[in-house]
């Protein structure tokens, strides 16, 4: 199983318990690592045979820009499902960073992996 990732993608999100944290969008950022056959698309060279991280990216902003969660679990889950329902992965590892949440820490967050459900 090859591997395709994006590293710290900025999502703008509602996201937090926090009275403060609702007032207006903030920042976190992703890092997010799927599984997939690359084999197909090393072959042909095509854009069309490739698990194409630019639409991974632009279906994360979107579905993340329609949310408003108060954890970050959730926010992680929801993003993790776009993925496999959306794009040939078998299975993913994402990283949600939120920068600022501590006082004394350069971000929390938290790291879930997903596998493909059989159908």
């Amino acid at each position: 199983m090859d591997t395709v990732f994006l590293h710290r993608l900025r999502l703008d999100v509602l996201v937090g318990v926090h009275e403060y944290e609702r007032q207006a969008p903030q920042s976190v950022y992703l890092d997010v690592e799927m599984g997939a056959d690359v084999k197909r698309a090393a072959a042909s060279d095509r854009l069309e045979d490739a698990l194409d991280y630019a639409a991974v990216a632009g279906a994360l902003a979107e579905y993340a820009a329609g949310t408003d969660f108060q954890l970050i679990e959730s926010l992680a889950e929801g993003c993790a499902e776009v993925i496999l329902q959306r794009f040939p992965v078998e299975r993913l590892r994402l990283t949600l960073h939120k920068p600022g949440a501590l006082e004394n820490a350069e971000s929390a967050g938290l790291v879930i992996e997903r596998e493909r459900r059989s159908q």
